[in-house]
């Protein structure tokens, strides 16, 4: 039986690999596991069947056997944990690159997720536009540290790894907005992130499903 995992019906970001089930499908590539995809509309994902597997109702969720995970970073940890391509066998580097998978999720992701929220669910706040240059300022504060840890090296602690994995996800929200420009440094770490060709065939598999479920909608 192959793993099942949850995804948007007709997911919100266009078909444009954003949507968080691309990361697991990422990790699920990399690693050659084949998997099947449950899609969902919004309102099946608020219904008792989907709550049993994700109890906030989001996607992705993961299925193998009796085990049903929700959250991308855990999702992608056990995936990552059961191949060897995505973590590294030296104790400590394991170690390390976990470290990175949280701090994508913890650290580096929730300003840029505010960013989308101001751009987005707030713009018709009167207080929008004074607040919009300090949610941008506070990704910054993070992408600065970033950049320098990375310096010259191709991935952020030698071979790619699920922490990377995780990092140029989250990174590539901020494609639209223009801050990731600001730092030449993590746009070529994103680009080297999106031209993996496990990354290829998880953005063209998310695209396949958007356009698929556009056609039958029309």
């Amino acid at each position: 039986m192959l793993p099942v995992i949850t995804a948007f019906e007709r997911s919100p970001d266009g078909g444009r690999g954003l949507a968080r089930d691309t990361r697991v499908r990422w990790a699920l590539e990399e690693t050659g596991q084949p998997y099947e995809v449950r899609h969902l509309s919004f309102e099946a994902m608020k219904q008792p069947t989907h709550l049993a597997r994700h109890p906030f109702g989001q996607i992705p969720t993961y299925e193998d056997g009796d085990l049903v995970l929700f959250e991308t970073g855990s999702i992608v940890l056990h995936i990552a944990e059961q191949h060897s391509v995505l973590l590294p066998q030296d104790t400590n580097a394991r170690a390390r690159a976990i470290t990175w998978m949280f701090a994508a999720t913890n650290t580096v992701e929730p300003p840029i997720l505010d960013l989308v929220t101001a751009r987005i669910i707030e713009r018709d706040k009167p207080w929008a536009e004074a607040r919009l240059p300090l949610v941008q300022d506070r990704i910054r504060d993070r992408l600065k540290p970033l950049s320098v840890r990375l310096g010259d090296g191709e991935w952020l602690d030698g071979a790619f790894s699920a922490g990377d994995l995780m990092m140029v996800s989250v990174l590539l929200r901020l494609r639209p907005s223009g801050l990731l420009d600001e730092f030449p440094s993590l746009a070529a770490y994103v680009a080297r992130g999106e031209a993996r060709p496990a990354y290829q065939r998880a953005y063209a598999a998310q695209k396949a499903d958007f356009e698929a479920a556009s056609g039958k909608s029309v």
